[in-house]
């Protein structure tokens, strides 16, 4: 990113974590008023933990402020350094690239979450950076569902000089994944995104559809799909941790991309479901434009979500 580029990604990460950062801010408050003491911290975790941070994220972070610090005083400043710290810790271990693996042609990524996520736009944003990295790229429109979702992703294709690959609306999607992997074969594309139809996590039948179309990949390559992103949408909070947990069961998710992050995100979620599932997070998107998806940073989310100004090397 050039420096214009970087200023641009901040400010926009760091406004959609708006909501999360104005809701730690209460924790200045509340130090402003008094010293710390035992009450003092357990209010402080109760204020972590509403803004979706996470029992155990909320523990580190209370118990670091107060080492050291019984009946003292602690600045403004040293709060959002040491809320930026314990959440980048948290984060680090699952801050990790997508790797597209050469030795697997088509590499297939299937791309699932709740309706409503942001899956079709996240698949065109990923194509294109694919693209711009001079792979060759075919796109599959497993949604069948949603007409819209297939005029959707075809339009992305045509964007992107990505193949594309669909079946009337009401199709069989695993049907469709099927042919997808083989025309992916055939034509010697090296990534093959596979859209799926948006499906709440408590509807059964939907999930054995989702288990259905793994089964059919794995009979043109038993390997596949080689990688399983779920899309979370930021906004819904807490109902975000039941979606990883049952998708990871259903389908094996093996990373995560974390979309609307705008002000009206509640961004501490994705901490909380680190710290619990430990599912690698590749992406984050803050806008509807191709520019607005980006590889996950763990210093950057950490210092945007506790309020900080500067932005870290990391963008370099």
């Amino acid at each position: 990113m050039n420096d214009s580029a970087k200023d641009n990604w901040w400010q926009r990460l760091s406004g959609g974590l708006k909501r999360s950062s104005s809701a730690l801010g209460a924790i200045t408050d509340l130090i402003a008023k008094r010293k710390l003491d035992a009450e003092t911290i357990a209010e402080i975790k109760d204020v972590l933990i509403r803004a979706d941070l996470g029992i155990a994220t909320a523990d580190r972070i209370a118990a670091a402020l107060g080492e050291g610090r019984y009946e003292a005083g602690i600045s403004p400043a040293e709060i959002k350094e040491v809320v930026a710290a314990e959440v980048e810790k948290a984060l680090t271990p699952v801050a990790q690239p997508l790797a597209i693996d050469p030795a697997k042609k088509p590499f297939v990524i299937l791309v699932a979450g709740v309706n409503g996520s942001g899956k079709t736009t996240t698949i065109g944003k990923l194509a294109a950076k694919f693209r711009a990295e001079g792979k060759s790229v075919m796109l599959a429109a497993g949604d069948t569902f949603r007409a819209a979702a297939i005029e959707q992703l075809k339009i992305w294709s045509e964007r992107t000089g990505a193949t594309f690959i669909a079946r009337e609306p009401g199709a069989d999607a695993a049907g469709l994944a099927f042919d997808a992997v083989r025309a992916a074969k055939e034509r010697g594309a090296e990534v093959l995104l596979v859209d799926t139809a948006g499906r709440l996590q408590n509807r059964a039948e939907l999930m054995d559809e989702l288990q259905k179309i793994v089964r059919v990949m794995k009979k043109l390559d038993p390997y596949a799909p080689h990688a399983v992103l779920l899309v979370l949408d930021a906004t819904v909070g807490q109902n975000a941790l039941s979606q990883v947990e049952i998708f990871r069961n259903q389908v094996g998710v093996t990373g995560l991309v974390m979309t609307k992050l705008d002000g009206t995100a509640r961004g501490g979620i994705l901490v909380a479901i680190a710290a619990k599932f430990q599912v690698p997070v590749h992406f984050i998107g803050v806008g509807e434009s191709v520019d607005d998806l980006a590889p996950f940073s763990a210093r950057d989310f950490a210092r945007a979500i506790a309020g900080l100004d500067s932005r870290s090397k990391s963008l370099d």
